[in-house]
Parts: structure tokens; sequence; C-alpha cells
């Protein structure tokens, strides 16, 4: 073993001890885990507004749908009624709403969809690849 230069009394070199080891193992399982946490958060944080995108199509869909009703529908039958009869007038206006409230739906289930589960896959998987990492290492340093 040699010297370090520029040391005190010329210590020696020394490998770490047990204790220093498990003292830096803590401090990085520690960091480790706080940034788990600042990765679930944010994922989780991301869903959230998805889902809430999602939830307020489905609002917005059902004002559209009463706000809209009642004027526009009278407005349409009046108008369709002037070339056929007003029993098909009321029909074909009463489509053209179910396909606009169906795109809107299907709009809304695929934002819904986005966010759930909730949960933090990613940062779920991060942490199952770091305890797997931490296992074989620990296997390693005892083999």
């Amino acid at each position: 073993m040699g010297t370090q230069p520029g040391r005190p009394g010329g210590a020696t070199n020394h490998e770490p001890s047990v204790a220093e080891l498990v003292k830096q193992l803590s401090e990085q399982a520690s960091a480790l885990a706080r940034k788990e946490v600042a990765l679930a958060k944010l994922e989780m944080t991301e869903k959230a507004k998805r889902t809430g995108i999602g939830a307020g199509m489905f609002g917005a869909a059902g004002m559209i749908g009463v706000a809209s009703f009642g004027a526009l529908t009278a407005c349409f039958i009046l108008a369709l009624n002037l070339a056929v009869g007003g029993w098909a007038a009321a029909l074909i206006v009463a489509g053209a709403y179910a396909l606009i409230a169906g795109g809107l739906v299907l709009t809304g289930k695929s934002n819904l969809q986005k966010g759930t589960p909730p949960a933090p896959q990613q940062a779920v998987e991060s942490t199952k690849e770091d305890v797997a990492w931490v296992k074989d290492r620990a296997k390693s340093a005892r083999a």
C-alpha cells in the first residue's frame, strides 16, 4: 500500500469499512427513494390531468346537449318541416344529435383511458428494476 501525497503524515490508502459502505448504501437508497416518489408524483399529476380533460369533455357534451336541445331542435324541425313531414324532420334532427353526442363520448372515453389506471406505472417499474439491480449486486458481492 502506498502513501497519498498531500495527506498529513502520509496516511495510507485503505478500503472503506463495512460501516462506511452501509452508510453510503443507506444514503443512496434514501436518495433513490426520494427520486422514485418524485417520479410517482409527476406521473400521477399527468394522469390526473388527462382524466380531468376527459371528464371535462363529458361535462361539456352534457351542457351543450341541454343548452341547445330546445331552441335548435325546434329550429331544425321547423326548417325541415318545409321539405318533409313533421315526424321525419324530428327524426332527422334526433339522429344528428345522436351522432354528435356519440363523437363526444368516444373522444372523452379515449382521454379517460389515457389517464387510467391511476397508478404510477413508470415509477413502479423503475423501482422493480432498482430492487433487481441491488439484489444482483448483493449476490455478486457475496460470490
